[in-house]
């Protein structure tokens, strides 16, 4: 069983950066794709970015796009999301997942790894 811990949510203005951190124990995630989703009040969890097991794909979604990179460290266990350019409408609880199942990226029902999450709130 891997155990997802987030960090580096906060506060921050329109237009600054933040860069959330995963932590996994437990488990290495070292052979897990990963991704990062978003859940903002009374809103559906969406799909944010996911990474390759070896970090050379990452995909994102459309709203993120050219703002956030996702990476990961695979011998520090951890996959983080900068995020840059921030705007009022990335305001919610983040969350990183293991990808296990073999269906879309997008797709939350395809991750079976989910941590606590970590607020995000931008000020406008």
């Amino acid at each position: 069983q891997v155990q997802l811990v987030e960090s580096g949510g906060g506060l921050v203005q329109a237009g600054g950066s933040l860069r959330l951190s995963c932590a996994a124990s437990r488990r290495t995630i070292s052979s897990y794709n990963m991704g990062w989703f978003r859940q903002a009040p009374g809103k559906e969890r969406e799909f944010v970015a996911a990474i390759k097991w070896n970090g050379d794909n990452t995909y994102y979604a459309d709203s993120v796009k050219g703002r956030f990179t996702i990476s990961r460290d695979n011998p520090k266990n951890t996959v983080y999301l900068q995020m840059n350019s921030l705007k009022s409408e990335d305001t919610a609880v983040y969350y990183c997942a293991g990808y296990t199942m073999n269906k879309p990226y997008t797709d939350h029902t395809a991750y079976q790894y989910w941590g606590q999450g970590t607020q995000v709130t931008v000020s406008s």
